[in-house]
């Protein structure tokens, strides 16, 4: 197949491209999400396709969606942050384009972008992407083929139970992977820290004002780069949290590769050294048996876009 679209649809942007068979994207264009209407959020869908199909011939389209879809790749049954409950996506866009149409997991096209042409293109088995946001999601990748579930809804890596009885998480569930090694996970630590021992956080607190409960991700950040001990001690316990994960998920599926991608991890080596230390840790005891290798994105902002086209493709 010749060249595809990939659109990714999140709660603030409808962002699409044209891709060609090696993953380049050829184009982009975007419009805002109007998250609260399911109507004219398809709209803007149709508006960024057709606009691209304007200038490029292409075969299919592919769509990634921050929310559940069905096993029929079709409907979106529900979405967090959009107004969307059993949206037929798949059907209201393909007769809108007259091109075909398979809907799909934001995570779950990113996860097929990091393995075909991003971290893990060199692995030919397996792959297990964790994104790591505001909040955890992830995509799974076994055996070449993507695993979707029985209904579609496999890969929901941030709500597996870390604590027992721990924070309320918004699934309903509580101590989520999510409520400890997420955005918010590492902002509340951060806070929780700052309070607690005020004089070492003390760039940490001068950049919010003095006021803990002001205290924002990207200030967690750029304060552990400059040596804020707070800081520093909240990307140590995200990441203790995602290293625990990491050893569960060997243990289960025991796939070639880890990949961290999302938003925390422009944070680097802050959050990925003391994650690999966690999972080797937890480890230790498997003597010389290999496990995957963790490995940082490199799709970025791209990944939806490349990895819905591609999943058109099949």
């Amino acid at each position: 197949m010749g060249l595809t679209i990939g659109v990714d649809i999140g709660g603030t942007k409808v962002l699409g491209g044209v891709v060609d068979s090696a993953g380049d994207v050829l184009v982009q264009t975007r419009r805002d999400t109007p998250a609260q209407d399911p109507g004219e959020t398809a709209g803007r869908i149709i508006e960024v396709i057709k606009e691209l199909t304007a200038a490029y011939e292409v075969q299919a389209i592919g769509i990634g969606a921050a929310g559940w879809v069905d096993e029929t790749r079709s409907i979106v049954q529900f979405a967090p942050n959009l107004a969307w409950r059993d949206e037929p996506l798949r059907d209201r866009i393909q007769q809108a384009v007259g091109l075909p149409v398979v809907v799909e997991n934001d995570g779950n096209v990113a996860a097929w972008a990091e393995f075909g042409f991003g971290a893990a293109h060199d692995a030919d088995d397996s792959m297990v992407l964790y994104t790591v946001g505001t909040g955890i999601g992830g995509g799974i990748i076994i055996g070449g083929r993507l695993i979707r579930g029985a209904h579609g809804v496999a890969g929901e890596l941030g709500h597996t139970t870390m604590v027992p009885d721990g924070h309320p998480c918004g699934c309903g569930r509580h101590g989520c992977l999510e409520q400890y090694a997420s955005g918010n996970a590492l902002v509340r630590f951060a806070r929780a820290d700052a309070r607690a021992r005020p004089e070492a956080a003390e760039r940490l607190l001068r950049m919010a004002g003095g006021d803990p409960d002001a205290i924002k991700g990207p200030a967690v950040t750029e304060a552990a780069r400059l040596g804020d001990p707070v800081a520093i001690g909240a990307f140590e316990q995200i990441g203790h949290w995602l290293g625990v994960a990491f050893a569960d998920l060997v243990q289960t599926l025991d796939p070639q590769v880890i990949v961290v991608g999302g938003g925390v991890i422009d944070a680097g080596d802050l959050l990925l050294k003391p994650a690999r230390a966690s999972y080797e840790e937890q480890l230790a005891k498997r003597g010389r048996l290999p496990v995957a290798e963790v490995r940082p994105a490199l799709m970025g902002n791209l990944a939806g876009v490349v990895g819905a086209a591609d999943l058109a493709r099949t």
